[in-house]
């Protein structure tokens, strides 16, 4: 994990300690404020163009940022929580990816892997 990684996840964890939030923040509590977060982001995008979402990004960027964040954070939490490493286990998924779209069958596809 990096330092920076590190550091915003102490600072989280600091976050919810200071108000004895633990209690309420199981991994299951977490998956699903992650799922809610993720979904008040995507309303932002619903019935938008590509172009039009785009567009919304810059004009609208503020909020889409703090919804971002809203996800990240409980992310960072939830792998603390979980003990589970976010750089190891993205730096492991990034590995598989690889493996499983070599840029010779998968460049220029978003067919997934299975079907390349």
């Amino acid at each position: 994990m990096t330092d920076s990684i590190r550091q915003l996840t102490r600072q989280i964890c600091e976050f919810r300690d200071a108000r004895d939030w633990r209690q309420f923040h199981s991994p299951k509590d977490l998956a699903v404020a992650i799922t809610a977060e993720a979904g008040e982001l995507l309303q932002h995008f619903v019935w938008q163009s590509p172009e039009q979402s785009e567009a919304r990004v810059v004009e609208r960027r503020a909020e889409v940022a703090a919804e971002m964040a809203d996800i990240a954070i409980l992310l960072l939490e939830m792998a603390e929580v979980s003990g589970i490493s976010l750089g190891d286990a993205v730096a492991a998924k990034l590995e598989l990816n690889q493996e499983r779209y070599p840029v010779a069958k998968a460049h220029g596809s978003n067919r997934k892997y299975n079907e390349l």
